[in-house]
């Protein structure tokens, strides 16, 4: 596991691959994706390896042990990974209080965004209440606050995606965040909304027309999938599917949200990404920024800066001045 450290070194630099999404200012597109970094522990060190920004969670607001192990799975021959983890999380409180002790005096080199999602004991009628504790508790620690209402693995969260339900949920985080920026003078935290590969056509046309109806600012494409695309290797395991099999479905989803907002939010695209040219073909297809996190599990620690060092290449090859010229180029 990657250790803490005082050191927070810069990501690579190319002026053409940095961006400003969110009035953020982000050194390269590259991410970690929600699941590595649950508890925050390391939110300094992932710079080092290469990476522009980094997505710490998902957290929930009670403390959980998440389902039985095993509950991680690899699947070799496909280059992915089964897991039903189930928001295993030390709780949003002392991911705060751990928070506040490691950026307490120290500037981040790269923007981090917490990923929140249900505590598995909160019933659905209460749902909005248990995000809005873990809001309240990490907004003062992220740049960008992600609503996970699309994990396969636990009991009934993908309902938070139905357009009532979710518009009520993102309503009061919406407002809680301008409460909140409001008490301190600072501009709101975005509010971005992870959502899952599995849903209809339909059913993604409405989760981005909502969104821009209710001032989110952005989405990500996708989560896990409960699919099993063309396997090879045997596995009959429960939980979300992750790597390249997701690739295919992830990069569509990605494509239609595009399309729907007519490239007025800024998409997340995550999902089987292995490469620079596997960037490049998502940010193509609308994502402003892209991440990983069964693609490091494969090709290991360097994966990042190889992908930030690739896409300079291809922007060379393009001819493009700037990594902005991609998004949604082929859409």
């Amino acid at each position: 596991m990657v250790q803490a450290a005082p050191l927070q070194p810069s990501p690579p630099s190319d002026p053409r691959l940095s961006q400003e999404v969110w009035g953020i200012r982000f050194p390269n597109p590259v991410g970690l994706a929600a699941g590595y970094d649950k508890n925050a522990e390391v939110p300094l060190a992932w710079s080092a390896l290469g990476f522009g920004f980094a997505e710490l969670g998902t957290l929930t607001a009670h403390a959980q042990p998440g389902n039985p192990k095993p509950r991680i799975f690899r699947l070799e021959e496909d280059r992915a990974c089964v897991n039903r983890l189930g928001f295993n999380n030390d709780g949003a409180a002392a991911a705060a209080r751990r928070l506040g002790r490691l950026l307490t005096g120290r500037r981040c080199p790269i923007p981090l965004g917490i990923n929140i999602g249900k505590s598995r004991t909160t019933p659905l009628e209460d749902a909005v209440d248990d995000y809005l504790e873990s809001s309240a508790l990490l907004l003062p620690f992220a740049d960008y606050l992600v609503v996970n209402v699309s994990s396969p693995n636990t009991p009934e969260l993908r309902k938070l995606q139905e357009v009532d339900r979710l518009a009520k949920l993102l309503e009061a985080l919406i407002t809680q965040a301008a409460q909140l920026a409001q008490q301190t003078q600072a501009r709101p935290k975005p509010i971005v909304v992870k959502i899952a590969p599995d849903l209809s056509q339909a059913e993604i046309q409405e989760i981005a027309r909502l969104a821009l109806d209710v001032g989110v600012a952005g989405l990500i494409a996708t989560n896990t999938t409960t699919e099993r695309p063309g396997l090879r290797s045997p596995v009959n395991e429960a939980g979300g599917l992750s790597g390249r099999p997701l690739a295919e479905r992830a990069t569509a989803v990605l494509r239609s949200l595009f399309q729907t907002v007519e490239g007025k939010l800024p998409l997340i695209g995550v999902g089987g990404i292995f490469s620079a040219a596997d960037a490049y073909e998502r940010m193509c297809a609308g994502a402003s920024l892209v991440q990983v996190y069964t693609g490091l599990i494969y090709e290991g620690p360097f994966l990042p800066r190889r992908i930030a060092q690739g896409l300079s290449r291809i922007l060379d090859r393009q001819g493009l001045s700037t990594i902005r010229d991609a998004v949604g180029s082929k859409v």
